[in-house]
């Protein structure tokens, strides 16, 4: 594999963002680009896609490659000139560097883009870029396709149970009944402490509630041990509990459905499903319920709910003949998107994996 070794900036031009206030921004088909993601859109464009961006201050490195024109906000970075390298190969190369050892601001993390200028980089031939590319860019339009899919499914489960149990003209006559007494088991989760390290890293996952983002849960970024587990109030739950955060209002109601016996932090509440109601109404309900939940939501320093609350939360008492017909039809919608997201999963680390061996010739193409 022909490589060259070389400044940064021999490889690109980095430029600035441009300033764009709130006041002057008009909603447009150009996508105004943070150092995040896409915040909203405008009329106008400075750059001609395709182009690709990393984060300069707030969120530093990353890397977004953006298809067509677009607004890169002064909080980014992005790339002036290519030098005749492959755009997307750049966009992979920028997202294989960890900037964090470039980092000059105090309280804001921000990058200087001279202080990039000598940070040496491999550059492939432009045949080999072109490789590289298109085996990463492969495996990123499956997992862009998985992604789809699923919004369409979960559409499709929503407009189901709306269906089912919200235009239904027999809901009216329909008892209410409570969370607690359509579920086996509502509790809250727990956090063993913190200075504990023998509590950590064990074969527990522990979830936090920023990894619940109306999702399957597999791998948690934590693990706890089971001396973690039996010495704080940390509790296992089993497979297809839906869990939900209470605290912090908005993301109250955010929700995760377990993929495996797990436990979670003390901001969530699980919800283990009588068999006849099942998860994924348990599941549909609350996500339909998230107004609701917000506005019940309470507190001085943070807005939360209660477990009391959750259990108390009214539910409609649906006859059992509905409920199997809703089960008959909502199951295989769950199941496909289950398997989108271990797909989506699979196909992730595998990209991650292969990005900087890829990258660094470890791996040849």
């Amino acid at each position: 594999m022909t490589q060259t070794v070389l400044s940064l900036s021999e490889a690109i031009t980095l430029q600035r963002g441009f300033d764009l206030p709130t006041s002057q921004r008009s909603a447009g088909k150009y996508p105004i680009i943070t150092s995040n993601g896409m915040a909203t859109t405008h009329d106008e464009f400075k750059v001609k896609g395709p182009g690709v961006v990393i984060g300069r201050s707030g969120s530093i490195g990353g890397g977004q490659y953006i298809e067509n024109d677009f607004w890169p906000l002064n909080t980014t970075l992005w790339v002036k000139d290519f030098k005749g390298n492959n755009e997307k190969f750049i966009y992979y190369l920028l997202k294989s560097i960890d900037f964090s050892s470039f980092n000059a601001g105090a309280a804001v993390p921000t990058l200087n883009r001279n202080h990039l200028s000598m940070l040496k980089v491999i550059i492939p031939s432009r045949n080999q870029q072109d490789e590289i590319a298109n085996i990463l860019g492969t495996l990123d339009e499956k997992i862009e396709h998985n992604r789809q899919m699923n919004e369409t499914l979960e559409q499709m489960g929503q407009a189901l149970f709306r269906h089912y149990f919200i235009d239904n003209p027999e809901a009216e006559k329909w008892r209410q009944t409570t969370l607690n007494q359509i579920c086996e088991r509502v509790g809250s989760g727990g956090t063993p402490p913190t200075k504990r390290n023998d509590y950590y890293g064990g074969d527990v996952s522990w979830f936090s509630t920023k990894e619940l983002k109306d999702n399957f849960l597999f791998d948690s970024e934590k693990s706890i041990t089971e001396s973690g587990l039996v010495n704080s109030a940390a509790k296992l739950f089993p497979k297809n509990t839906v869990v939900m955060a209470i605290y912090a209002a908005p993301t109250v109601g955010r929700l995760g459905i377990l993929t495996h016996e797990s436990t979670f932090n003390q901001a969530a509440c699980g919800l283990v499903a009588l068999p006849k109601f099942g998860y994924e109404f348990i599941y549909l309900y609350l996500l339909l319920s998230r107004d609701e939940l917000n506005n019940m939501a309470n507190g001085a320093a943070q807005q939360n709910i209660s477990v009391g609350t959750v259990r108390g939360f009214h539910v409609p008492l649906v006859p059992e003949d509905i409920l199997l017909d809703f089960h008959s039809s909502i199951r295989p919608i769950f199941e496909q998107i289950q398997n989108n997201y271990e797909q989506i999963q699979t196909l992730t680390t595998l990209r991650d994996t292969l990005l900087p061996r890829l990258i660094s010739g470890k791996v040849k193409v």
